[in-house]
């Protein structure tokens, strides 16, 4: 059974779908963080994390495997054959809401991004078509890879990602022509030809800095119980050990912020408030989706920095490289917000884009055997315990952050100034538990 219409909210469940009132669970949230603070200051005095030491080694056994390039170039082979099969009918297939392109660009790739790579680690950068062409072409050159005409300016950092990012959750959010084909057709051309010619430029160093997809996948496979040591071993480890190893960079705070405003501002846009308002201001409709669009992550990104840099009372490092030094702490803040709001429309239109992808002409075919599948709607059905599950992770996510933040923080300050230099912090995150908890609950 292939349903016949694209749902077109993410999130499902507001806030009378709550077993309490929504000002209660948000003054929950809100308390749980603050509680988790006090006994961090109370009992978590020392560092305890070190990306560089942290994990238990594999064995030998499975990490050879894991390792072994026949099973990368399984996962290339797999990830290049499943782009090709969807190129299918992103060219040649009709222009109609069933076609499974829509389903794998804004459900399987971009919501699915996020339990792959919490699962297996930076589950993109091993299934990435792009990576694998260049890689193939530059081999088939007689090349290497990493090699490039150029060498990456290390000052850059991750803001050709966050511009990637931004342009993909405008065409999700505000393009209006955001369910046509051709909208779809052009963005994926772009992207393709935009990472080769970097690709070619600066390496496949290109990749790890630029390819918005690749870079927020690695974000969050820090999170994931399989990483990999300073020393290149493959460790179990605990997320919050791999989040501390999360490299240093310039633009790391642009990328989570876009990732923060954008969803905050996706829970926003459905609101009878926001509807209202574009309607009854003067610019086209476009334009002021494409201001609020920016605006919210310009709050998050602005918030951020300005916390950050508040924690600077007695630290030896500049105010500028503070918001670097913490931002790994929004990480799981954001990864619990896109669960809250991702969660039914992940589970229920990946179901239907599996159903579709049997059909890629929209033909009646059903060349993977998916065609008959029914999709169960299990989650929608139980809209107070989906309710509860949405408030748990936007909490379990800010507590995680707020952990993070404080054995971060432990190493960054003197230890008169351990718990005064973190107020501006956990306001912060307090702040976001709250808002993000308002959001997802106000429709």
């Amino acid at each position: 059974m292939t349903p016949a219409v694209w749902l077109p909210l993410h999130g499902v469940g507001g806030a009378r779908d709550l077993p309490v009132p929504a000002g209660l669970a948000v003054a929950a949230g809100v308390a749980a963080l603050a509680a988790s603070f006090v006994v961090l200051a109370l009992a978590w005095r020392t560092p305890r994390y070190d990306a560089r030491t942290a994990g238990r080694p594999l064995p030998a056994g499975a990490a050879r495997v894991l390792d072994s390039p026949v099973t990368r170039w399984v996962l290339r082979a797999v990830g290049l054959a499943f782009a090709g099969y969807v190129a299918w009918p992103l060219f040649a297939g009709p222009d109609v809401v069933t076609n499974p392109v829509f389903g794998v660009f804004y459900v399987l790739l971009w919501v699915g991004i996020v339990p792959a790579s919490l699962l297996i680690g930076p589950a993109y950068r091993l299934l990435s078509p792009v990576r694998t062409v260049h890689r193939l072409v530059v081999r088939a050159a007689g090349g290497h890879p990493s090699r490039g005409l150029l060498t990456y300016p290390a000052r850059l950092g991750l803001w050709p990602a966050a511009l990637g990012l931004l342009a993909f959750v405008w065409q999700e959010l505000v393009d209006p022509s955001s369910t046509l084909l051709d909208s779809v057709r052009l963005w994926l051309v772009l992207y393709a030809a935009i990472m080769l010619v970097g690709a070619a430029v600066f390496g496949d160093t290109w990749f790890a800095r630029a390819d918005p997809f690749e870079v927020w996948s690695e974000l969050v496979g820090r999170l994931a119980p399989i990483g990999r040591r300073a020393d290149g071993r493959l460790v179990l480890r605990s997320p919050l050990a791999g989040l501390e190893g999360t490299p240093v960079r310039a633009g790391t705070v642009a990328v989570l912020a876009v990732m923060f405003g954008s969803t905050a501002f996706d829970s926003f846009k459905d609101q009878l408030r926001w509807v209202d308002l574009l309607q009854a201001q003067p610019l086209p409709q476009t334009l002021a989706s494409t201001l609020a669009l920016v605006g919210f992550c310009l709050v998050v990104l602005v918030t951020f920095t300005a916390a950050a840099a508040a924690t600077r009372v007695g630290s030896s490092y500049p105010r500028r490289e503070l918001p670097r030094r913490l931002v790994h702490a929004v990480v799981p803040i954001v990864v619990g917000y896109l669960v809250a709001h991702y969660l039914t429309y992940f589970v229920e239109q990946g179901q239907t884009t599996l159903v579709q992808l049997s059909d890629p002409m929209v033909d009646g075919s059903d060349y993977l055997g998916t065609g008959g599948w029914t999709i169960g709607y299990w989650l929608s059905s139980h809209p107070s315990l989906l309710a509860t599950v949405k408030v748990l992770a936007v909490v379990v996510g800010h507590v995680t952050g707020a952990v993070a933040a404080h054995d971060r923080a432990l190493t960054l300050l003197p230890r008169g100034h351990r718990v005064v230099g973190q107020l501006a912090m956990v306001v912060l995150m307090m702040a976001y538990t709250g808002g993000g908890l308002w959001l997802l609950f106000a429709s």
